[in-house]
C-alpha cells in the first residue's frame, strides 16, 4: 500500500490508501477525545481544507460530530474512524445505529473494537453471538468498511492480527512507547495491515523537560514527535488530538515540512523518550 520509508528519507509519503475502494487520506490524522477538547467544527473543516481527511470521531457530540454533519458532497473526502465499545452483536447494532444517527451518515469507513486489553474480551467479540458478527454484516451492507481493533496490549493486538479476522490496527506508538517496533509492526507489514498509532506525544509529556535532560535540551514540539511516529514504514497514520485550534495550527506546520527526521533527529527524539519513560513511569 505505501513503499518503505526509510528515516532521514526526504520524500517521505503524505498519503496512504488504506483499501482500494476508499479515498488517499493524509497520513497525519485528526481525532477528537470529548471532555476537555474544544476543537469546533470550523476547525475540522480548516483542517480538511489543508488535506488532513482521516478523522477519528470520539463518540461525544463535539466539533467533529457536527463537522461531519456539515460535510454534504465533502462526505466522499473523508474517511471516519470510530472506536466501538459494544461486545456483543446486539448492542453492536444498537451503537452503530447510534452513531450513524448521531453524524447523520450512512457509514464509517473505519470501526475498531475499542480498547481490547483482555483475551476474554476478544473471545467475547469473535464469538458466536460477539460484535465481530454484527460488523462482519454491517461490512456486507457497506455500513463499515474497515473492522479493525484498538488495543494498548501489542502482543494481544498482534496475535488477533495474526488470525486474519482484521483490516486495521490500532496502537500505542510513541518515542517514550516504542515496543510496537518489535511486538506489531514487523507482524503488521508481513500481513500489509495498516496500522493507526495514537499518543504520538505521550499525552504531552514528550514536550516537557525532564532532571535527565542534558544541558541547554529543549524538547521537540508537538508535530516532531508525530513526525517521529510517521517515519516508521509501519505507520500508516499518526493521530494528533489537539486541545483547541492554535495546538491544531502547531501541529499542522508539519505539512509545510513533511520529511522524516534526520538520524541526528531521531537519536535525540529516542534519548529523550527514554527518559520520559524513566522519569514519569506513572503512566502505561
Amino acid at each position: 500500500m505505501w513503499r518503505k520509508i526509510c528515516v532521514g528519507d526526504a520524500a517521505m509519503e503524505r498519503r496512504v490508501q488504506l483499501a482500494n475502494d476508499l479515498p488517499a487520506v493524509c497520513r497525519l490524522g485528526l481525532a477528537t477525545r470529548g471532555g476537555d477538547c474544544c476543537l469546533t467544527a470550523d476547525d475540522c473543516w480548516h483542517a480538511l481544507e489543508v488535506g488532513v481527511n482521516y478523522w477519528n470521531w470520539c463518540g461525544a457530540d463535539d466539533g467533529m460530530g457536527m463537522a461531519v454533519r456539515q460535510l454534504g458532497k465533502e462526505r466522499e473526502r473523508v474517511v471516519l474512524a470510530y472506536q466501538l465499545e459494544a461486545r456483543t452483536a446486539e448492542a453492536a447494532w444498537r451503537e452503530l445505529e447510534r452513531v450513524l444517527r448521531t453524524l447523520g451518515t450512512d457509514r464509517v469507513e473505519v470501526a475498531t473494537f475499542y480498547y481490547v486489553e483482555h483475551e476474554s474480551e476478544w473471545q467475547t467479540i469473535a464469538g458466536k453471538r460477539g460484535a465481530l458478527t454484527a460488523l462482519r454484516q454491517a461490512k456486507e451492507q457497506k455500513v463499515v468498511g474497515l473492522i479493525g481493533l484498538t488495543s494498548h496490549q501489542r502482543k494481544l493486538a498482534a496475535k488477533i492480527a495474526e488470525t486474519g479476522v482484521l483490516d486495521l490496527l490500532m496502537v500505542r506508538y510513541n518515542a517514550a512507547h516504542t515496543g510496537a517496533e518489535r511486538d506489531v509492526f514487523p507482524i503488521t507489514q508481513r500481513l500489509g495491515l495498516p496500522v493507526v498509532v495514537y499518543t504520538c506525544t505521550r499525552w504531552a509529556q514528550l514536550m516537557r523537560p525532564t532532571p535527565f535532560d542534558p544541558p541547554n535540551f529543549s524538547p521537540p514540539p508537538a508535530r516532531e514527535w508525530y513526525r517521529f511516529a510517521l517515519a516508521h514504514p509501519a505507520v500508516s497514520v499518526a493521530l494528533m488530538a489537539p486541545n483547541d485550534r492554535k495546538e491544531l495550527d502547531e501541529n499542522l506546520q508539519l505539512l509545510d515540512d513533511w520529511r522524516a527526521p534526520t538520524p541526528e533527529e531521531e537519536a535525540l527524539m529516542r534519548q529523550h523518550g527514554e527518559r520520559v519513560r524513566q522519569y514519569r513511569r506513572w503512566f502505561p
